[in-house]
């Protein structure tokens, strides 16, 4: 996991965060455009390869609305049925996307042993024009999607940029499996039916791979990167005499982190509840991507000195 960024000053945080949601509905605009276009000229181009590139592209679109609308739900606010945020519906799009991606690529396996089986028609050359300019614009897309998912820290915002890399992938696969086809003639038109097949396959990795994420979020798996920058912050407030320790866990786009920090047991209420917030402000200021900051004030004992 990629140590998340040390100061404010790096990107404009909230800007970040918005950002996977607007490329995610661009992606739907997109993807049903290119799948339209994938469809007509796999059915006019007699391409399976091609079809089942259109088929990856229509799961694309479901994909990215359902990202879309968790990222859109994530950020609302805290409140009163929902007091610790929305953002673990993120984490359940991605992993609804992931199962959506590897039934997808399921079904394209099995039309594919099928059409390996039984070839039909070999493919039209018309269609490997329609395959660059596929590739060209899910490769930008990708692009894009990932680096607004990485500045925003989002797993469903990982996930629609993996989309966007996977489509380019397949339709590589469908290129090439047709331009074997139209090289070698018609004793090789069951290349177009491998090329599918190979590209299931990696629609069923990449499902696999993109469930991963979604799934520790999920899990509440433990941030060590997170949780060491706030004990490090924390021990370097005035009055903080130890960390007994510190978690992490992410929820959506943010962080949330749990510490319990030892101070003079003969510390009032009052002061220890100020240190606190200090310790809470400085701790955001540090990652802005931390939402919420809970400390447990504990007594701090100073190690025993052994007498000879």
């Amino acid at each position: 996991m990629t140590a998340p960024p040390t100061s404010p000053s790096a990107y404009n945080a909230h800007d970040a965060r918005d950002e996977p949601e607007r490329l995610a509905m661009i992606g739907v605009v997109v993807n049903a455009a290119l799948a339209v276009v994938k469809l007509l000229a796999g059915i006019f181009g007699h391409s399976f390869a091609l079809v089942a590139d259109a088929a990856e592209s229509l799961v694309d679109i479901a994909g990215s609305a359902v990202i879309w609308g968790a990222l859109h739900w994530g950020r609302k606010p805290p409140d009163e049925d929902h007091p610790f945020g929305h953002g673990k519906i993120e984490a359940l799009a991605g992993m609804a996307v992931s199962l959506l991606v590897i039934g997808t690529g399921v079904g394209i396996a099995a039309e594919a042993v099928r059409q390996i089986l039984s070839p039909r028609t070999t493919p039209r050359g018309f269609t490997l024009v329609v395959l660059v300019i596929v590739v060209a614009t899910k490769e930008g897309m990708f692009r894009l999607a990932a680096r607004a998912a990485k500045r925003a820290r989002s797993n469903a915002g990982h996930a629609d940029a993996w989309h966007h890399r996977s489509d380019a992938i397949t339709s590589v696969f469908a290129f090439v499996g047709i331009s074997i086809a139209l090289i070698g003639g018609p004793e090789w038109k069951s290349a177009d039916g491998w090329a599918a097949l190979l590209a299931s396959g990696v629609i069923m990795l990449n499902g696999v791979l993109l469930a991963r994420g979604p799934f520790a979020e999920l899990m509440d798996e433990h941030a060590p990167e997170v949780a060491e920058l706030a004990t490090s912050t924390a021990l370097a407030t005035e009055g903080v005499l130890g960390v007994e320790r510190c978690e992490a866990r992410r929820s959506g786009r943010a962080y949330r982190v749990v510490m319990h920090a030892e101070v003079d047991p003969e510390m009032t209420v009052a002061a220890s509840h100020r240190l606190t917030g200090i310790i809470k402000s400085r701790v955001r200021e540090a990652m802005p991507e931390v939402d919420s900051v809970l400390i447990h004030v504990e007594p701090h004992q100073a190690p025993e000195t052994t007498h000879r």
